[in-house]
């Protein structure tokens, strides 16, 4: 082992425990090896930086912003309305309905997408119809897990192991060679989730009350702000409710009938009744303060804070968003969103109350606002954010739906029939579509996931100085040492299990950027050909079922269906295995060696 290797590994290793222990974001660890092979001298810069021109990175930016002209079209919002009305007749059938339709979508739309465009949808249904949506949620990530590995631009991971691919001399894969294979992993996955899947699946109670779902009953409550109160006169921000305190004013009535946003700048009067959050030591707190009479100790239904155009939603932190390790202090969210007020955050298994300013948020956590009309059409246009209690459709807008769906078609059209590589269709698709003003251009900007293009760009350096030291090289003779003796199919075997292991606790891009080019370099060493272990590696990497942070979708839905760590365990180990087991039989009969 060369000095070099020794470098490259000890990076690698240091990567995977940073992509595993979450300290740090995802595309923040790309960045940082991406830099650390630069500085060591194993890359050059314009090798440590060519991520950023790499084609699948480009490939992936375009996409995002075919599918936001495709959703901003209003072509999709006819799917609310079938899965309402398959729940309505039977589970089974919405379950059939909502894996088939969420599969069929995220093979030609971003998965991560998919999931944000049916989960509020997926969830009114659940209410609508009495099914928790505990039961329908996993279903729906996994559908679309499913979906997209059945084409080359179903997910990023299927378009990152293409341009690994051809970026060591191998032929890029094909829109549909992801297609056969894809499909029958996809139906397995629904007659699984039909035979025993459904049985695994938790039922969590739900409540159309979001406070009694958050528990908020102990931490709502009125106090009567009497003349001789030290507060009259003040703002609230600099009352002693909310500096000594710490106690949110959510809402004040004034003169009994003028129901006022409670501004930090709103001038407190006397007799004005506030509306606070508060546990149950600060209200016996509240009731030792001279001045301050409590007028009710009683739990706030939802429907008293929907006054005056008030409402509650549930607004989900986005995968790879701004505001991810961010606390709501930093990120001043009341003043940002117009005095719109976080009441509580479920965060993975448990609800927080207190102290919610200094809680560093995560990806997957529920936020429950309070919020006018005004305040939630800032929340919805926050793209870090996504509104889940409360649904609205995309205007029809006729003029985008017919050039969006011809454009969108002949992006893949093109690409499927050789007639140029997937990045130049996608160019000349966008382009399209900002010229016939499906999408504007400030509109572009935003469509593209950032993180996402800085994580690609990061993590394809590990597969350029893998193979450039000989890493790769080294890491294969052991694989082949190991196991080589029993032949290419149970060699194959291998790479997928390991990938689906590996995938399930760290980033499925940053799974695939390291076993590519191992497995490229495995097939050369043992003399067949790389396709069907590149395309082990490709789908293992976005099957990931046994674990919520395994992949996007899966984070995204955490929260929202009130899940535990031991669900997807309970429910996506025996579907990992299964489809394991398929994929040793299929793969080399679909892509001989």
């Amino acid at each position: 082992m060369t000095t070099d290797i020794g470098i490259v590994l000890g990076i690698i290793v240091l990567a995977v425990v940073l992509f595993i222990s979450e300290r740090l974001s995802i595309d923040t660890v790309a960045i940082l090896i991406m830099s650390l092979f630069m500085l060591t001298g194993i890359l050059t810069p314009a090798e440590g930086l060519s991520g950023f021109s790499n084609p699948a990175t480009i490939t992936v930016a375009l996409m995002f912003i075919i599918s936001s002209a495709i959703f901003k079209s209003g072509v999709l919002n006819n799917v609310g309305l079938l899965l309402t009305r398959m729940g309505r007749k039977n589970y089974l059938l919405c379950l059939l309905s909502l894996m088939l339709l969420s599969g069929i979508l995220s093979a030609f739309i971003n998965d991560t997408a998919v999931v944000a465009l049916l989960m509020p949808v997926v969830i009114q249904v659940g209410r609508d119809t009495k099914i928790s949506p505990s039961k329908l949620l996993i279903p729906l990530s996994f559908g679309a897990l499913m979906g997209g590995i059945c084409t080359l631009i179903g997910t990023s991971t299927n378009i990152l192991v293409s341009g690994i691919a051809q970026a060591q001399g191998e032929p890029p894969l094909g829109m549909f060679d992801f297609t056969k294979a894809g499909v029958l992993f996809l139906l397995t996955g629904i007659v699984y989730m039909f035979v025993a899947g459904r049985y695994l699946l938790p039922n969590r109670p739900y409540s159309e009350d979001l406070s009694a779902d958050f528990n908020m009953g102990d931490y709502l409550t009125e106090v009567v702000l009497l003349p001789d109160a030290p507060s009259v006169g003040k703002p609230i921000s600099r009352t002693s409710l909310v500096q000594n305190l710490d106690i949110e004013v959510l809402q004040v009535i004034r003169d009994k009938k003028y129901k006022l946003k409670a501004y930090p700048a709103l001038v407190l009067h006397a007799n004005d009744v506030l509306k606070v959050r508060c546990n149950v030591e600060k209200l016996k707190m509240l009731k030792d303060i001279e001045g301050l009479k409590l007028k009710s100790e009683r739990r706030f239904p939802e429907n008293d804070l929907r006054i005056s155009g008030a409402n509650f939603y549930e607004a989900v932190v986005t995968p790879n968003s701004y505001i991810e390790g961010k606390s709501l202090k930093e990120l001043d969210f009341r003043s940002y969103n117009y005095g719109a007020s976080v009441l509580a955050i479920r965060h993975r298994e448990e609800i927080l109350h207190e102290k919610l300013a200094h809680v560093k948020l995560s990806a997957g956590d529920v936020l429950l606002i309070t919020a006018d009309q005004q305040q939630a059409e800032k929340l919805r246009q926050n793209q870090d954010l996504l509104i889940i209690s409360q649904t609205e459709r995309s205007p029809y807008n006729y003029s985008r739906i017919i050039p969006v769906m011809i454009i969108s078609t002949g992006v893949v059209l093109a690409a499927a029939a050789g007639l140029m590589p997937i990045v130049l269709s996608a160019l000349v698709g966008t382009i399209a579509l900002i010229l016939f003003r499906c999408i504007r251009a400030d509109e572009v900007y935003k469509a593209i996931n950032w993180r996402v293009i800085f994580m690609l760009a990061g993590v394809l350096s590990m597969g350029t100085a893998l193979e450039k030291t000989g890493a790769a090289r080294l890491l294969a003779q052991y694989i082949i040492y190991g196991i080589g003796d029993y032949g290419p199919h149970v060699l194959l075997s291998a790479f997928f299990f390991i990938t689906f292991i590996i995938t399930n606790f760290m980033s499925n891009n940053a799974t695939a950027a390291l076993l590519a080019p191992i497995a490229i370099v495995t097939a050369a060493e043992m003399g067949v050909s790389a396709k069907p272990f590149l395309m082990a590696v490709a789908y293992a990497a976005s099957l990931s079922f046994m674990t919520p942070m395994g992949y996007q979708t899966n984070t995204m839905i955490y929260g929202p269906g009130n899940y535990r760590f031991s669900d997807y365990l309970k429910v996506g180990t025996p579907l990992n295995l299964i489809l394991w087991l398929l994929a040793s039989l299929i793969l080399p009969y679909f892509f001989p060696f």
